[in-house]
């Protein structure tokens, strides 16, 4: 794996956690009634406003990010690894731990689309 593919997955999971800050986190508070909490919450942390007005446009980006690195995934699964064996190993394990990241993201990414856009309406 290169340094491209460790960016990328770490955007995505980044940009998959915005998901949950903009939408589950807001709905999950007031949904088990702390509603108080949720208010010193947006007056501690202003930003999550922002993110909240402009949540269409964070769903697209972490969409495209889920796109590009399932994508990466994908592609880079049946690539060689060296023939050393802890470098093989190595390569494996980062594979699989990409793979993961992938999943992770995805679930992330999941929920929160189904905060924003499904539940409460």
């Amino acid at each position: 794996m290169n340094l491209r593919n460790n960016i990328l997955h770490t955007l995505t999971i980044f940009s998959s956690v915005g998901t949950l800050v903009c939408c589950a986190l807001p709905a999950l508070l007031v949904s088990i009634g702390a509603g108080a909490v949720m208010a010193t919450l947006v007056s501690a942390v202003p930003q999550l406003v922002w993110i909240s007005e402009h949540k269409i446009p964070l769903f697209v980006f972490a969409g495209l990010m889920l796109c590009l690195s399932g994508f990466a995934t994908y592609w880079n699964r049946r690539m060689a690894c060296p023939t050393d064996a802890a470098l093989a190993k190595s390569c494996l394990r980062v594979r699989r731990v990409s793979f993961g990241v992938f999943i992770i993201s995805l679930t992330i990414y999941a929920t929160g689309f189904y905060f924003a856009f499904l539940a409460l309406r």
